[in-house]
């Protein structure tokens, strides 16, 4: 089976990262290998993980380019350069324009089942607070297409999460980040392995070949 080339565009720590060298080392993910991690700024932690794995990296910093173009500009360049088949982000904080031949090639996971608490400033534990104020019963993860909107692409999976009366931010991140860790390594696969089917702003999830 041919190699698939994947990109990692972070800003921070990098469990994500983290969370798919573990999975592709342990053959848990097959096919791929994750040719270039791609950071925001020049001191997340996420480049150390990617360097201990031996993965090349670059720093592409918004405020180093005059506007949003440019700065699209500057990650498009990285990811051409290495040829990758796929785009995740994985704590990417920066908005940026994807060009017409990179939509529908890039995902994204969200601690919430969008279309709920999905849009700008809805990241982290700003989305498990929401949730929590608005007395949510359940919550959850969605791995889901990334396009020139905020949390707008099309939804690729989403699990539920229960949330239980005493729970904080922090015990509720805990339940959800676990099930991200599952289900966007999951998402990955289906992609390699040809079983996204996207119609509009729904996404079908082909059955393996026979």
């Amino acid at each position: 089976m041919t190699e698939r080339r994947l990109a990692v565009m972070l800003s921070g720590s990098g469990t994500t990262l983290q969370n798919l060298i573990d999975r592709i080392n342990d053959g848990r993910l097959t096919g791929w290998r994750i040719a270039v991690v791609i950071s925001s700024l020049s001191k997340a932690y996420g480049l150390v993980r990617a360097e201990q794995a031996g993965i090349p990296t670059r720093i592409v910093r918004k405020k180093d380019h005059a506007d949003v173009e440019a700065f699209s500009a500057a990650i498009v360049e990285q990811l051409d350069a290495f040829e990758v088949d796929l785009v995740v982000e994985g704590g990417w904080m920066c908005l940026w324009h994807l060009p017409d031949r990179y939509l529908d090639r890039v995902m994204n996971v969200h601690p919430a089942l969008l279309p709920s608490f999905g849009g700008k400033g809805f990241y982290g534990h700003h989305v498990y607070e929401a949730v929590l104020a608005h007395g949510c019963k359940v919550t959850g993860a969605t791995v889901h297409f990334v396009n020139n909107e905020y949390d707008a692409g099309p939804i690729i999976l989403q699990r539920a999460v229960a949330i239980e009366p005493d729970d904080t931010p922090d015990t509720l991140a805990d339940r959800v980040q676990a099930v991200e860790r599952e289900i966007y390594p999951e998402a990955i696969s289906l992609f390699g392995q040809g079983r996204l089917q996207i119609e509009g702003q729904r996404v079908r999830v082909l059955p393996p070949a026979s």
